[in-house]
């Protein structure tokens, strides 16, 4: 490792595959490194629509444009820019760089610092790979394997120096509340009635879960923002379902009235790796719906979850948020305990908060990253 160096600049790559996660788990470090840590930022995308959903203010139509103190550019599939390389290069989620970039890489003298930041997972082996070199088989360059992560082992979880503090102050001041709910044109939830958020893929089992909740003790509100769950909850309505069950169906939220959303709920149905961190700073009872992948290897990512969320709590809690977790993702064909799990959440925010305080005593992601690429 070489003394602390002074940081020029940066560039993140990322390529977006599907959905949003890639491009919001970009956005969301490519702002924290520029105003935080006050390095100029580039952002390369080859796809700008979905940070433009995120994001309102972000234009889909132009090459090259400045947000939140980050130069946001259209990441061309052809031929690269002729771009100086940052000093430090992130390559989100092992995207691969343009080669004509990773040339002017191994020509810059010092090279730059370059990190591949790879998916998130609670499983036990990230700990051993944090931080590896990957030396180039043909350029002289090294990369390094940075990997998010629940312990001190890790890299830690994106999350901006006064996060909580915005969470906590929101959920204080009435004022706040009543402009969240009247900017995304949705009537505030009735007074007494159980708040849910649900985000999710279509494969979730939402219409087992509503039928479960109809029968519930007191009333319970499902927030859907636009999302295949938000169709699933149409149909279930338009078959004359209702019960107890009021479904208030939501835009597609940027990120800053998503972060609202869930601070606004009892409980967080979400999906990918953005919005379960959000929902784990959101401090609140939450269930994850992981992206399916082949021979089920996601089911190892998500037990592994649920072993450092549940470590410490009593058997029969863990016991019926496993089952209800392992039933949404469609694990297991048991009956989904959806009413055990309503039962249950006075315990899970007990818990999740003392958890969501432990994991905020650790460094952030991008706190890691700018003290890593100094040093390295």
């Amino acid at each position: 490792m070489r003394t602390a160096a002074r940081l020029s600049d940066c560039e993140i790559f990322c390529t977006v595959i599907d959905n949003y996660g890639d491009a919001a788990v970009s956005w969301r470090l490519a702002r924290q490194l520029a105003g935080e840590h006050h390095l100029p930022v580039r952002l390369w995308l080859n796809d700008l629509r979905p940070l433009a959903a995120l994001e309102p203010a972000i234009r889909i139509d132009t090459l090259r444009q400045q947000f939140a103190g980050v130069d946001i550019r259209f990441w061309p599939q052809t031929e690269f820019p002729d771009t100086p390389p940052a000093a430090l290069v992130i390559a989100a989620f092992g995207c691969q760089l343009p080669e004509t970039h990773l040339e002017r890489m191994a020509r810059q003298q010092p090279p730059p610092r370059w990190l591949n930041l790879e998916y998130l997972s609670a499983e036990a082996w990230v700990d051993d790979c944090h931080t590896l070199p990957s030396p180039h088989p043909r350029l002289p360059l090294v990369q390094y394997f940075f990997f998010p992560g629940f312990t001190e082992r890790s890299g830690g979880l994106l999350r901006e120096h006064d996060l909580l503090a915005r969470r906590d102050a929101f959920r204080a001041d009435p004022a706040a509340q009543t402009a969240f709910w009247q900017r995304i044109n949705c009537p505030p939830p009735p007074s007494g009635a159980l708040r849910l958020s649900l985000f999710g893929y279509a494969h979730a089992p939402l219409a087992r879960a509503l039928a479960h909740w109809a029968r519930a003790p007191g009333p319970v509100w499902c927030a859907v923002p636009d999302s295949p769950l938000a169709d699933a909850a149409e149909a279930w309505l338009a078959a004359g379902n209702t019960g107890n069950v009021h479904l208030q169906r939501l835009p597609f939220l940027s990120q800053h009235d998503y972060d609202r959303l869930l601070w606004s709920c009892d409980a967080n149905f979400v999906r990918g790796e953005d919005s379960l961190i959000r929902a784990i700073w959101a401090g609140r009872p939450l269930v994850w719906n992981i992206y399916p992948q082949d021979q089920d290897t996601h089911a190892a990512k998500l037990d592994a979850l649920l072993d450092r969320m549940l470590a410490q709590t009593e058997p029969t809690l863990q016991t019926t948020v496993r089952h209800f977790w392992h039933a949404w993702n469609r694990l297991d064909d048991d009956e989904l305990p959806a009413l055990d799990w309503l039962a249950s959440l006075p315990a899970q925010l007990t818990h999740l908060q003392a958890w969501c305080a432990t994991l905020a005593n650790q460094e952030d992601l991008a706190t890691q990253i700018a003290k890593f690429a100094r040093m390295v």
